[in-house]
């Protein structure tokens, strides 16, 4: 016995749906916004930092904003030019990003095999978890006088203090995603007789990958506060070398230089991971298109 489907009863019975959603019988369906072009929307997003920079130069053309409070965007963009010409800008850019990577691939590997090990191993979390959590409420900027009677004015305690700084956000998010695996995947691997090693390299990682990548974004974010904290101890070097130089002459176009170097590099990092994102997850961007 076959049932068809009539279109024109299906046509009689709308306004009867209509009715029940209207009474709230229905749970209404998800209204699909229909995807914004890529052109419009990155105009979209440049549009706040063009008012911004609208905003400065019309304050220093009008004489609001003070050559001594800070220079116009034409003054920073000279200061470029002469940084970069007499070489200081790219030596700083190349110190600063040395310190920032090393520090970084410290911290967040340091992050990452404890967040591992007490996520996943129950011995692991009851030795090393509770010291790691009491060592997290500690701000790392507290840490930079012992760190200089340790190592002293060197490069060590710079990279040390990135390193500090960029682990923590790495061990959180990385134990959480651990202990979110899926525990019934987990069994089934190893009653295969797979290793917890092998388990936690072809199952565990995979698994807690948006944890992992949230961590990265937030480490590589602090790798740069951390950055400018460590370039403060005494520097010779570097983009904080260049920011005291500039303070003691009063070099307001420098400062802005090296600001903005900052900010950039903060948005740099930030762009990294998301590509990254793209790349090893290229089912959530679909994800999040249809939810939109």
């Amino acid at each position: 016995m076959s049932i068809t489907t009539d279109p024109l009863s299906s046509l009689a019975e709308a306004p009867d749906t209509v009715a029940a959603r209207a009474a709230g019988l229905v749970e209404p369906s998800a209204r699909r916004r229909a995807p914004r072009p890529h052109a419009l929307a990155v105009t979209l997003r440049t549009l706040g930092p063009l008012a911004l920079l609208g905003g400065w130069a019309l304050a220093s053309a009008t004489g609001a904003l003070t050559q001594d409070v800070l220079a116009s965007p034409a003054q920073v963009v000279e200061a470029v030019g002469e940084l970069w010409g007499n070489g200081q800008l790219a030596d700083a850019l190349a110190v600063s990003l040395t310190r920032a990577g090393l520090g970084l691939l410290i911290g967040a590997g340091t992050g990452l095999v404890l967040g591992v090990v007490t996520g996943f191993f129950r011995l692991g979390e009851e030795l090393l978890d509770s010291a790691v959590q009491i060592l997290r409420t500690v701000p790392f900027l507290a840490l930079v006088p012992l760190f200089m009677v340790w190592f002293g004015i060197t490069e060590t305690a710079k990279v040390a203090l990135i390193g500090v700084a960029t682990s923590f956000p790495m061990y959180v998010s990385t134990s959480g995603g651990v202990r979110n695996s899926d525990r019934k995947l987990i069994e089934a691997m190893r009653s295969f007789g797979l290793g917890r090693w092998a388990i936690v390299r072809t199952v565990v990682l995979p698994g807690a990958l948006p944890a992992l990548l949230s961590g990265l974004r937030l480490s590589m974010t602090l790798s740069v506060i951390a950055l400018i904290a460590a370039e403060e101890i005494n520097s010779t070097e570097g983009i904080g070398y260049l920011m005291a130089q500039a303070q003691n002459y009063s070099r307001t176009d420098v400062l802005a230089v090296c600001i903005l170097i900052y900010g950039v590099l903060g948005l740099t990092a930030d762009g990294i991971v998301r590509l990254l994102e793209r790349a090893l997850m290229p089912w959530r961007k679909a994800t999040q298109g249809a939810a939109r």
